[in-house]
C-alpha cells in the first residue's frame, strides 16, 4: 500500500510539473480576512455599455404629438375644431387682432357697425321646397338646408339661448333684442324667455333633450364670427339669408354648412353612419313614440343646429351607395 501511495504522490508532482510547463496550472486563492479574494489583487474596472439614441428623421422629429380621440358619443359634439390663428395686425391697437378665415374690422365706431346689421334689404326671392322637404335657392343651388329658422326655433335649439344677451369682447359692447328683427310670424306664440332669449342653456329645451355645441363667445374665441355681418355667428345669419339678404360672408358660411351637412358632410355622414352600423332602415318619423334604440341624440342635435335633419331618403340613399 505505501508503494502504491509513493507512486501515486510522483504522479501526481509530476502531472504538476506538466501543468506548470504549459502555463495552466491552477492556483487556490489565498483567504483574506475569510473571502476568496486573490492577495493584492487589482480591481477590474466595469464600464457600463454606452446605447446609443434613437434616431429619427427631422420631419418626425417635428411633427406634433399625436392627439388623443374620445368615441363616446358625447364628444362628438366637442371634437376641436380648427380655430383661426390671431395674428397681431401691423400698426393695430393693443386690442385689435386678425382673425384668419374672417375678414378684419376696420376702424370705425360701434354705431356704424350696427347700423350696417339692420340696413340691408332684401335682395332675393324666398326659397322653394321639394316634397322632400328640402330647401332650394336659386341662386344658391348648392346649399339645401331641409329646415327653416322658424322650425328650428319651434321645435328647439342652442338650449333656448341664442338670442340671449351678448357681450362681445371683440367689440366691447353688450347686443340684445335683436331677435326682434325676425318675422313676427316666426316667433308668434312661442315663449321667447323660454325658447329664444334664456340666460342659461336648457338642453330641455332643445329637441333631442340633449346639450350640443359650443357658445356663441367660444365661437367669437375660434374667429368663426364676422362682427361686420352677424355678431351671433351661423343662425343669424341663415336667419338673414332666408329672408333675402345677400353679403360678401354667404360664400364663407355656405361652405362651413357644407363641409357640416351638406351631402359629404362630416356630421352628416357621421350620423347616417350611426343608424347602418346599429341596422335601422328607417327614421322615425316626429310626434311618433321612439321604440328600441336611440340614434345618438347629440349628433342628431348638432345637424338640427345646422338647419338639417336626416330625411327618409337620405338614409335609404346610404344605405345603397355609402353616400
Amino acid at each position: 500500500m505505501e508503494d502504491i501511495e509513493t507512486q501515486r504522490q510522483e504522479n501526481i508532482k509530476r502531472n504538476k510539473d506538466e501543468l506548470r510547463k504549459l502555463g495552466i496550472l491552477y492556483t487556490p486563492p489565498i483567504r483574506v480576512n475569510g473571502s476568496n479574494k486573490r492577495a493584492n489583487a487589482k480591481k477590474r474596472k466595469f464600464e457600463q455599455p454606452t446605447i446609443p439614441a434613437a434616431r429619427s428623421s427631422a420631419r418626425i422629429a417635428s411633427a406634433p404629438s399625436r392627439p388623443s380621440y374620445n368615441d363616446d358619443e358625447r364628444d362628438y359634439a366637442s371634437l376641436p375644431r380648427k380655430k383661426g390663428r390671431q395674428k397681431v395686425a401691423k400698426n393695430s391697437r393693443p386690442n385689435e387682432v386678425k382673425q384668419e378665415g374672417v375678414a378684419e374690422i376696420p376702424a370705425m365706431d360701434i354705431d356704424s357697425i350696427r347700423a350696417g346689421w339692420t340696413s340691408w334689404k332684401a335682395t332675393a326671392s324666398p326659397p322653394t321646397r321639394d316634397e322632400e322637404s328640402t330647401f332650394h335657392f336659386e341662386d344658391e343651388p348648392t346649399f339645401t338646408p331641409n329646415k327653416s329658422p322658424e322650425e328650428m326655433m319651434r321645435e328647439g335649439c342652442f338650449g333656448g339661448s341664442y338670442w340671449r344677451p351678448l357681450y362681445s369682447r371683440r367689440l366691447g359692447t353688450t347686443i340684445a333684442d335683436d331677435y326682434n328683427e325676425l318675422p313676427e310670424s316666426w316667433t308668434s306664440g312661442l315663449d321667447v324667455e323660454k325658447f329664444l332669449s334664456s340666460p342659461n342653456y336648457d338642453p330641455e329645451v332643445n329637441k333631442y333633450k340633449v346639450a350640443s355645441g359650443q357658445t356663441i363667445e367660444e365661437w367669437e374665441a375660434a374667429g368663426w364670427i364676422n362682427h361686420a355681418y352677424d355678431v351671433r355667428g351661423w343662425f343669424q345669419w341663415y336667419c338673414r339669408f332666408f329672408m333675402g339678404r345677400r353679403c360678401e360672408d354667404d360664400e364663407r358660411q355656405i361652405s362651413r354648412w357644407r363641409k357640416c351637412v351638406g351631402e359629404t358632410g362630416r356630421w352628416r355622414r357621421m350620423l347616417l353612419k350611426k343608424y347602418v352600423s346599429m341596422g335601422i332602415k328607417e327614421v322615425f318619423d316626429d310626434g311618433e313614440e321612439e321604440e328600441g334604440n336611440d340614434v345618438s341624440p347629440v349628433m342628431h342635435q348638432t345637424c338640427h343646429h345646422w338647419a338639417y335633419e336626416v330625411r327618409q331618403g337620405d338614409l335609404e340613399r346610404f344605405w345603397n351607395t355609402g353616400r
